[in-house]
C-alpha cells in the first residue's frame, strides 16, 4: 500500500470539497463552508488560478489534501508558500500522510525559490500544534491573524 501525492485535477474538485467539509466539521465550523464545486474549480483551475491543491492517496483512496498559494514577503524580497488547508482523514491519521504532505509542499517551496513556508493553526488543536513542532515549525507567538469579512469588508472599502 503505497502513499502517493499528486497535483489535483479538475476531476478531483468533488473530492476536495468533500474533504474541505470534513475539515470544517473537525474544526467545529461545519456550516462555515461557502465554497461550491463551481467556485472551487474556478479558484483552482480557472483562467487565473488563486490556489493549488495536492491529494494524498493510498491504493487510489484519498486520504488527505493540502491547498496552498503564494504570498510575498517584502522583508525577504521573495514569494512564500502559504498552506491554507491540510487535512488527513481520521482513518489515515498517524500513518504519515500529514508528514508526507508537508514534506511535499516544503519541496515545492524550495523548488520555486520561496523564502518561507507558513500556515495558521487553531490554538485549541494541540495534536496539530505538536505535529507541526515535530516537523520543525516555529510558532509565531507575537503574530495574530486579522480578518475583515461581510459587512465590515464592505464598510472598509467605502471611500472616506
Amino acid at each position: 500500500m503505497t502513499l502517493t501525492i499528486r497535483p489535483a485535477t479538475p476531476d478531483d474538485v468533488p473530492t476536495i470539497l468533500r474533504l474541505v467539509r470534513e475539515l470544517a466539521a473537525f474544526e467545529r465550523a461545519p456550516d462555515a463552508v461557502e465554497a461550491t464545486e463551481a467556485t472551487l474549480a474556478e479558484a483552482l483551475f480557472g483562467a487565473h488560478p488563486a490556489a493549488e491543491a495536492v491529494l494524498a492517496a493510498r491504493d487510489g483512496a484519498p486520504q488527505g489534501f493540502a491547498l496552498f498559494f503564494h504570498n510575498f514577503s517584502t522583508w525577504t524580497g521573495r514569494r512564500g508558500l502559504y498552506l491554507e488547508d491540510l487535512y488527513v482523514t481520521p482513518e489515515a491519521r498517524g500513518a504519515g500522510v500529514g508528514a508526507a504532505l508537508l514534506r511535499h509542499l516544503a519541496g515545492v517551496a524550495i523548488d520555486r525559490g520561496c523564502g518561507r513556508f507558513e500556515w495558521a493553526v487553531l490554538d485549541w488543536n494541540e495534536p496539530a500544534r505538536a505535529f507541526y513542532a515535530r516537523m520543525g515549525a516555529e510558532l509565531m507567538a507575537d503574530w495574530r491573524i486579522e480578518r475583515v469579512t461581510g459587512d465590515a469588508l464592505v464598510r472598509l472599502a467605502e471611500p472616506f
